[in-house]
């Protein structure tokens, strides 16, 4: 099993964030994570990457708890949120600093850059400018190509539509499938984006105040299901 999610309970003073008695995600599982605010998805992404610490429970990833062991770091790439960046740095700086965490020089740098040409559209490298000088998409494509240049097995994005264009979405919804279907990597994504997480998740979690309200396989009938549960969420409002 790729990550194991064992009796994992979050709290933020009197608020139970997560309360999940067991998931495994198997090697492979591209899993959408839906649900509205506060249902608890990023709650889970920061445990898996032991950003935050468990008031019970764990995570295991390839069997290792993610909190007495830095092991998984090695395989695993994540972009969250801009926190993730290091805004004072130029796109460059910041893609050469990831790389050489993971042992790449400049040369192998750029190689892994060339795949994402089309989807920075010449406004990200060689603009002599700050990351916190851009704009938020355009942040957001600086942290998806970071996490994907380091070829993880795994790879966590919360979010990864958010402040796109419509083309740049579809771009990375493919790049996403691509990951998942070719390389075999075990993919974690949450969006609000329904469509886009239903099309390409093999498996779709719905989150609901922290728990696990439903765990579907993909297909016809879970799309159903799950725009039936927000259709009802939102007469409930």
């Amino acid at each position: 099993m790729e990550l194991i999610l064992n009796n994992l309970v979050k709290r933020f003073g009197d608020k139970t964030a997560l309360d999940i008695s067991e998931l495994n995600i198997e090697k492979g599982t591209l899993l959408g994570l839906v649900g509205n605010n506060g249902a608890g998805k990023t709650t889970l992404f920061r445990l898996v990457l032991d950003l935050l610490k468990a008031d019970k429970g764990y995570v295991l990833s390839k069997g290792v708890d993610v909190s007495k062991s830095e092991e998984w770091k090695a395989y695993t790439g994540a972009f969250i949120d801009n926190r993730f960046l290091i805004e004072f740095l130029t796109p460059e700086e910041y893609f050469y600093f990831v790389g050489t965490t993971y042992g790449l020089d400049k040369e192998a740098v750029h190689e892994r850059l060339q795949p994402f040409s089309r989807f920075m559209n010449n406004e990200i490298l060689v603009q002599k400018k700050y990351i916190r000088n851009f704009s938020a998409g355009n942040k957001q494509k600086i942290g998806i190509m970071a996490a994907i240049m380091i070829r993880p097995e795994i790879l966590i994005l919360d979010e990864p539509f958010n402040f796109l264009d419509p083309s740049s979405q579809i771009e990375i919804r493919d790049m996403i499938l691509k990951l998942n279907q070719e390389l075999n990597v075990t993919v974690l994504i949450s969006s609000h984006n329904l469509n886009y997480t239903t099309d390409i998740s093999s498996r779709v979690i719905l989150l609901e105040k922290g728990i696990i309200k439903r765990d579907l396989s993909n297909s016809d009938e879970a799309r159903m299901e799950l725009n039936d549960y927000f259709i009802q969420q939102a007469s409930v409002m």
